[in-house]
């Protein structure tokens, strides 16, 4: 040897032929900054072949085991510092791979080796090993800085090694071992679902080990999902003894409760809500000024008088951020006895409320507005479907006598719904996006089984109040800046340049134009109109949607583009919104002469807070709507039904049920006897040889081939092309030229998976 090894002995004894320790590669690359492995085989003056190769291979590994990182071609390698190390949140797939989720950087793939450290939704301090042939960079965990959850729910297995609890996705890599002792102290069966806690973490070498604390019951299918999803996402589902102390301790508001408020009892507020709304936030009341003027008053509970800064209550409702919308279940961000009790404007009981009274010309114009406290009694509980049936035909028996028989309720309704109209012209003015969705929601049995999925249905009730609340919102929104108070506005920033060019491309295929880049909302609206007659409007419509950016919580206003408002903020919903809360709490202390409540956080950390609880609704919600789906379309394998393309990729269409409005892959290995070409511009998948050509809108008969649970994913099987879009009715001899923008999309026998708001 030819180098001063501290470890040339044990290197030695180890190998026949040794090289170089990993210590002594180190010191040599900190000495002299970053070498190529050419280069330190050179200072370590090694010309043997077969040395040189195990000295490669020494780098491969110390570079896959976070010693150095490895950059560049050819390879260079320098020692890793603490700059290198990121932190992030770690993002499962059920085929046991995985990514640390970063900010500001790509994301950091994880091997299964990795991945046997920790669950989904772990923070990892990780760095940057190398790169691999897709150009991922792989990551190494170097530490485990916060476990997200202690308690799972799996199913109870055993194999020869004895009791396991395997749990679902996306955690589905990590089974947890528990005793034999602990099994039978429980009675636990094999095949139950149970629930365990975490008594020893997973390394390199060893599972996890828990300890069952309940066997759940497996009667509904519904229920022990969302309860799983409440772990896995992390959502609190119980609340402190303090807060609900807290909550108990109010009582029903009196007289004495006016104080400092507007008695409003007299005008015949009522609420509408769907039918199934069990909490009632917003009132609405309506009348006619001289000159043919409107005056609206727009009464939102006033959650702000029970929830008080910092309490209990408070510091719970701001860890959830946001209720959540599970199917025929809510986790409320306050306790019931406030969300379906004081704080909500049940009919025929005195609630205290923020009132914003909004003046507007008969022009739809904003021509002024107050806000201030007041006190209320709701004359009516109305739902949507009551509405519209009055609106139909106010004659019909099925609109309650609430509504028909008090002409006050009438009257104001009446004048809500000349002002919806209005109202309506000032939203086409201002270009602000009405997309035509689908809306559905879930139909369970008596045993909590699915019976059906339906979309819901938006008449004029429903837009009246969303009118209303727009309303509301933007006077909001405008009072706070205004007087510079300490809210958050809800801002929805413009698409940027990648997403306007795909739009651009796409909107070729309509004869119509769209900028390049920084489009307008005419932009989007002049697509919006030439396309929501066609059949295939769903289909168009979604993809104009998912080129938007996301909407979220911020100190700083930017307006929001989809609604078309230069301010923006969110007032109407502090039952079950955080951030409408602050607002209520911000223009309340102004209207009243109060002091600025001081909060424990910044303006800045509940932006983040209340955004990304938000996102963990979203996300929570559609993994267990996705659940049930799935799991309602394992009893149809084998059945055929109609569909429309709703998402075509290089891989295959996604096909949406015409009666179920479930999603499902047709893989390209079953979209038809063809060498398909994918025409990313047009959104289409092309034959070259035969010119077969699949869209967006297309009409298909499939057949459901296979659900899998764990990527909660529906493969159907193509049976035939029932109808072409209008906008994929391309000639033969057209399909056969390549595209402009093309990749490869030849049948495969590898399914892939892919995923899919102001």
């Amino acid at each position: 040897m030819s180098w001063n090894d501290p470890n040339a002995s044990s290197e030695a004894k180890r190998y026949d032929n040794p090289i170089p320790s990993r210590e002594l590669i180190l010191s040599t690359i900190n000495e002299h900054g970053e070498v190529t492995h050419k280069q330190l085989a050179q200072i370590f003056e090694i010309e043997d072949p077969d040395q040189f190769d195990a000295l490669g291979n020494r780098l491969k590994a110390m570079a896959r085991d976070g010693q150095v990182n490895r950059e560049g071609r050819p390879y260079r390698y320098r020692t890793v510092t603490k700059q290198d190390v990121v932190t992030g949140t770690v993002s499962a797939h059920p085929k046991g791979f995985g990514f640390v989720l970063l900010e500001d950087m790509p994301d950091l793939f994880l091997h299964e080796k990795q991945m046997r450290w920790v669950f989904n939704g772990d923070t990892v301090a990780a760095i940057g090993t190398s790169t691999d042939n897709r150009g991922r960079t792989e990551g190494r965990i170097v530490d485990i800085i916060e476990r997200r959850q202690n308690t799972f729910i799996g199913t109870l297995t055993r194999d020869d090694e004895g009791y396991c609890v395997e749990l679902g996705s996306p955690n589905h890599h990590q089974p947890i071992t528990v005793t034999d002792d602990n099994v039978q102290a429980l009675n636990a069966k094999q095949g139950a679902p149970v629930k365990i806690d975490i008594i020893d973490w997973p390394n390199q070498h060893e599972f996890a080990t828990g300890k069952i604390t309940e066997v759940l019951s497996d009667d509904n299918d519904r229920e022990l999902i969302i309860e799983t999803t409440l772990l896995n996402y992390d959502i609190p589902s119980e609340f402190s003894e303090a807060a609900l102390k807290q909550a108990n301790d109010y009582e029903e508001p009196t007289d004495k409760d006016l104080k400092g408020r507007t008695d409003l009892r007299h005008l015949p507020l009522v609420t509408i809500d769907g039918e199934d709304a069990r909490d009632f936030d917003d009132a609405v009341y309506a009348e006619k000024r001289s000159g043919g003027n409107y005056r609206v008053l727009v009464a939102i509970a006033d959650v702000s008088h029970y929830v008080t800064p910092n309490s209990p209550l408070d510091k719970d409702a701001y860890e959830r951020g946001t209720s959540v919308y599970f199917p025929h279940r809510v986790i409320p961000m306050l306790p019931e006895v406030l969300s379906n009790g004081l704080c909500s404007l049940n009919p025929n009981r005195d609630r205290l409320c923020m009132v914003a009274d909004i003046k507007i010309s008969r022009a739809g114009k904003i021509t002024g507005y107050e806000f201030y406290p007041g006190m209320m009694h709701s004359q009516a509980r109305l739902t949507y479907n009551q509405v519209n049936a009055y609106f139909d035909n106010p004659k019909d028996k099925s609109v309650p006598e609430s509504l028909t028989g008090n002409k006050d309720v009438k009257k104001s309704i009446d004048t809500l719904h000349q002002l919806y109209k209005l109202l309506l012209k000032k939203r086409e003015e201002r270009h602000a996006m009405e997309f035509e969705t689908v809306e559905t929601y879930i139909k369970f049995d008596e045993k909590g089984g699915i019976e059906a999925i339906l979309p819901r249905t938006r008449g004029d009730a429903q837009k009246l109040i969303e009118e209303c609340m727009l309303l509301a919102n933007t006077c909001a929104a405008n009072f706070a800046l205004k007087h510079e108070l300490p809210v958050l506005y809800r801002n929805h920033d413009q698409p940027d340049s990648e997403k306007s060019m795909r739009i651009h491309e796409y909107a070729k295929n309509f004869g119509l134009s769209f900028p390049e880049e920084s489009p307008t909302q005419a932009d989007y609206q002049r697509i919006i109109e030439a396309t929501k007659d066609r059949p295939d409007a769903i289909s168009i419509h979604s993809m104009l949607l998912r080129s938007m950016m996301q909407a979220n919580y911020a100190p700083d206003n930017i307006g929001h583009f989809g609604l078309a408002y230069d301010e923006y903020s969110h007032f109407t919903s502090p039952i079950r919104r955080y951030p409408d809360l602050m607002l209520h709490r911000a223009i309340k202390a102004k209207v009243t002469g109060s002091k600025q409540p001081v909060m424990d956080f910044s303006l800045e950390d509940a932006g983040k807070q209340t955004s990304d609880t938000e996102r963990r609704a979203e996300k929570a919600s559609r993994f267990v709507e996705s659940w049930l789906k799935c799991h309602y379309m394992k009893d149809h394998v084998g059945e055929e039904f109609n569909g429309v393309v709703t998402t075509v990729t290089s891989f295959g269409l996604f096909v949406t049920l015409t009666d179920l409005y479930i999603d499902g892959l047709v893989h390209i290995s079953n979209v038809g006897d063809d060498f398909f070409v994918y025409d990313e511009t047009q959104q289409q998948l092309i034959g070259k040889d035969k010119g077969t050509l699949f869209g967006l809108g297309d009409l298909v008969k499939v057949k459901v081939a296979g659900v899998n649970m764990d990527l909660l994913q529906i493969d159907f099987d193509l049976q035939a092309k029932l109808k072409a879009s209008e906008m994929n009715q391309t000639k033969k001899d057209q399909a056969k030229k390549p595209p402009a923008k093309k990749s490869p999309a030849k049948k495969s026998s590898n399914r892939k998976g892919s995923s899919k708001k102001s």
